[in-house]
C-alpha cells in the first residue's frame, strides 16, 4: 500500500500522537510519500523523521497512491482535497485538534483507526462539490468547493445585494451582508454558523444561506443541486468578496458569479464504527442534555 500525507502545523498536544502514527506506519512497512512542507514542519519542531519514498506538492504528484492522509482539522482537509482534485484517491480525515465533520479520527484513536484502514476495514463515501465561474473573471484552477461558496461585502459597513436566479428564473434579491451557496457537507459548516439547515452529506442538494439579511423573513432555502445558481451583485464599494472554501477572490460588481455541481466527486474514507449521526452528537452536543 502506498499512502500520501498531507498536513499542516499543529500544536504540541499532538507530537505523541504524530510519533505513533508513523511508528505504526513504518512497522507495517507502508509506502509514504508526504507533502514536503509538512516533512519539514515534522523534522523541525516535532523532531521526527518518517522514512518516506518522496514529496508531493500537486495532484500529478499522487499518482500510484492508494490513500490520502490528512492530518489536521477540517480547513487542512479541505486544503488536501485541492491535491487530490478529480483522482478519485480515497482521503482519510485525521484530527489533530478538536472533533471535526471531515476530519473525524480523533487523536485517541489513531492506532486502532489505522489498523482498521490498513486491514481494509473501512467504508469509502463520495461527496459531492460545487463550482463556480465567473464571467468576466476567473477564480482558477481551484474553481470547486466541497463546502460552499460565500458572497460577502469587502468594507465594514454597508450591505450588498445579491440577485439570485435558479436556471435562469429569478428568485430573490438578498440584501444583507452576504450570501452563501452550499454543498451538504457544507451545511454543518458556515452555513450553519449563520443558520442554516444541517443535510445529511449523502443529499443532493445546495442550502441558499442568507448572512444577516435585512429582512428578517428571508431564510434559508435547499434547492436541488442539478440547479445551476446565477448571482448578480451590487456593491457600494464596487466591489465584492467571492470565497470557495475560504480561497478568496475580490471581483467588480459587474461580474456574474454561476455555481452548478462539479462533474466530479471527492472519496472519504469512514470507519465502520462511525456515523454521521454518532460526529453529529458529539460535535454538537446533542447528548449533553440530562433527558438523553
Amino acid at each position: 500500500m502506498k499512502i500520501a500525507i498531507f498536513g499542516k502545523q499543529f500544536g504540541e498536544v499532538f507530537n505523541e500522537y504524530a510519533i505513533k502514527l508513523f511508528t505504526f506506519l513504518e512497522e507495517k512497512n507502508i509506502d509514504i510519500i508526504i507533502y514536503r512542507p509538512f516533512y519539514e514542519f515534522l523534522r523541525n519542531e516535532v523532531n521526527v523523521s518518517p522514512e518516506v519514498s518522496g514529496y508531493f506538492a500537486d495532484n500529478p504528484g499522487l499518482k500510484g497512491v492508494d490513500l490520502v492522509f490528512s492530518i489536521g482539522g477540517d480547513g487542512t482537509f479541505l486544503e488536501a482535497v485541492t491535491y487530490v482534485k478529480d483522482a478519485g484517491i480515497p482521503i482519510v480525515g485525521i484530527n489533530s485538534g478538536r472533533l471535526g465533520f471531515l476530519a473525524v479520527i480523533s487523536k485517541e484513536e489513531i492506532e486502532h483507526a489505522l489498523d482498521d484502514i490498513i486491514s481494509g476495514r473501512y467504508k469509502q463515501k463520495k461527496l459531492d462539490l460545487l463550482t463556480a465561474s465567473a464571467d468576466g473573471a476567473d477564480f482558477g484552477e481551484l474553481d470547486f468547493a466541497l463546502n460552499e461558496l460565500a458572497i460577502t461585502k469587502i468594507d465594514s459597513s454597508a450591505m450588498i445585494t445579491i440577485h439570485t436566479y435558479l436556471d435562469d428564473e429569478y428568485m430573490n434579491s438578498y440584501w444583507a451582508d452576504g450570501l452563501i451557496i452550499s454543498t451538504s457537507t457544507g451545511s454543518t459548516a458556515y452555513s450553519l454558523s449563520v443558520g442554516g439547515p444541517i443535510l445529511h452529506p449523502e443529499t443532493t442538494n445546495f442550502v441558499v444561506t442568507p448572512i444577516a439579511p435585512h429582512n428578517l423573513t428571508v431564510r434559508p432555502m435547499v434547492v436541488p443541486n442539478d440547479l445551476e445558481v446565477t448571482l448578480r451583485i451590487e456593491a457600494r464599494a464596487g466591489k465584492f468578496l467571492a470565497s470557495l472554501d475560504s480561497r478568496s477572490h475580490i471581483f467588480d460588481e459587474q461580474i456574474v458569479i454561476k455555481v452548478k455541481k462539479a462533474d466530479f466527486q471527492v472519496t472519504v474514507v469512514e470507519l465502520t464504527d462511525k456515523s454521521f449521526y454518532e460526529t453529529l452528537r458529539n460535535k454538537l452536543m446533542w447528548g449533553v442534555d440530562k433527558r438523553n
